[in-house]
């Protein structure tokens, strides 16, 4: 069964010195073909900084600028990756993730290749290929743990100015810019924050990834003023996301911290005594639990949305997402295998085909429907295949750095955290899909895969 498991989850795969890539002559000519000219150039002696930069500017601006200067900035991470991989000649930084990865991606041309709409297939697999390549150089840059824990940290401080606003904004009781809430419910008049980036469904996604990092910030940085740091930026954090209004925000929320209370229990349990080794996750669980019964009965506001879940086609967000997947399933009937294409541009041209009575929709409103509709279920499969491989690397690479005491393990707890939260909040919406949440995602993804270590792969070889 061990076998089995090692098998599907690529345990003992590794790409250090592969007969097969080095005599691949494709990589050869992307992998290290220009070192010689590294070697002599200045500029390319900072390489790694320099990469690190371009994701730095990304991240910093991304909550406050439109989404084509966003695309620009990472067609320039994009290519300077290409240059750092053509003038360096090491297979170290890939891994199982980027095999899966790669596999994805392959799926994915050939979704453009048989879509019904080619042109507008392409656009979204230009952006798709994008994201991926972010996730490539994150990858590779963030090996150094000094320039990952920077990133992070900009990102968290940027998160606490978003955050600062949007607190204001619900001082203010800021006016919505689009109807957000049910004209007919209780909820009419309730005010959404939505910060600098105009959406509050937009903002609580934004927000996801740094209260799971701002969390264990708490554990990893060290001095007492970083730990209040820490302490500030999860709380104003979490206020935000809970004015946003957004339920499906608040799903990935408890999913968040029900993954991160199981992270942190592996982590700290092999220093408990035995009674807290047993009692201490059902002890957290269960407070967790308590908390948020306690403050759905205490807060009108917070209970009449979250009982607006439950309301079915009776609240007319419910319903309208409801009629969109009836509409997305007859399109997935239609094209199960390969799916139309990836992007929103040929869901456009295709989604009206199929559309209830005034039910037009831009996604699927579910990141899982709109996959397998992108890429079918082979797509899918692989997606599910990814998550799985990139899961069970962060499980080893956590067990090392647990083994040995090492705080940088904090990261990747939060990493793997927030992923879960943003497939949870990502069931019912696909604020997943805009750039300011897709390069979170894919940032997420990169400082897991930045934690891989060949040696324990080779060691297992051996054995």
């Amino acid at each position: 069964m061990n076998s089995v498991w090692q098998k599907l989850t690529l345990t003992n795969l590794s790409f250090y010195d592969s007969e097969w890539l080095n005599a691949s002559y494709l990589f050869g000519l992307l992998n290290g073909s220009l070192h010689n000219w590294r070697r002599g150039s200045w500029l390319m002696q900072w390489g790694e900084p320099l990469g690190f930069v371009l994701l730095a500017i990304i991240f910093s601006l991304a909550p406050f600028v439109n989404t084509a200067l966003i695309g620009f900035l990472l067609f320039a991470s994009a290519g300077f990756w290409v240059l750092l991989t053509v003038s360096n000649n090491t297979q170290e930084y890939l891994t199982p993730i980027h095999l899966l990865i790669f596999i994805y991606w392959s799926i994915a041309t050939l979704a453009v290749v048989v879509s019904p709409a080619k042109t507008a297939a392409f656009s979204g697999w230009v952006k798709l290929t994008l994201y991926l390549l972010l996730f490539v150089s994150g990858s590779l840059v963030l090996r150094s743990p000094k320039l990952r824990s920077w990133l992070i940290n900009i990102y968290l401080l940027v998160s606490l100015i978003v955050s600062s606003y949007g607190i204001r904004q619900w001082i203010d009781k800021v006016e919505p810019l689009a109807t957000w809430n049910d004209p007919t419910s209780i909820e009419a008049g309730v005010t959404r924050v939505y910060s600098y980036l105009g959406n509050p469904n937009l903002l609580a996604g934004y927000l996801l990834p740094a209260i799971g990092l701002s969390f264990v910030a708490i554990f990893a940085w060290r001095s007492r003023a970083q730990k209040s740091l820490a302490v500030t930026i999860f709380l104003v954090d979490f206020a935000c996301l809970r004015y946003t209004g957004s339920r499906g925000s608040w799903i990935g929320f408890l999913a968040l911290m029900f993954a991160m209370l199981i992270l942190m229990w592996y982590w700290w349990n092999i220093y408990m005594p035995k009674f807290w080794q047993t009692w201490s996750l059902p002890i957290a669980l269960g407070s967790l639990g308590g908390l948020l019964i306690l403050a759905i009965i205490l807060l009108e506001p917070l209970r009449n949305r979250v009982f607006s879940i439950f309301a079915g086609r009776q609240n007319s967000s419910n319903n309208f997402r409801m009629n969109v997947w009836m509409s997305v399933f007859d399109m997935i009937r239609d094209r199960p295998i390969l799916g139309i294409g990836p992007g929103n541009n040929v869901f456009n041209k295709i989604y009206p085909l199929y559309q209830r009575p005034r039910y037009s929709a831009l996604s699927a409103y579910s990141v899982p429907l709109e996959i397998i509709v992108e890429t079918g279920f082979i797509g899918f499969s692989v997606f599910l295949w990814l998550l799985l491989v990139t899961v069970n690397q962060g499980m080893l690479q956590l067990r090392r750095f647990r083994d040995v005491g090492d705080n940088q393990g904090y990261w990747l707890i939060g990493a793997i955290a927030a992923m879960v939260g943003l497939m949870a909040h990502g069931f019912v919406d696909t604020v997943w899909y805009r750039p300011q949440i897709n390069t979170l995602w894919w940032l997420m993804v990169a400082i897991v895969a930045s934690y891989y270590n060949r040696e324990p792969m080779r060691d297992s070889l051996k054995s």
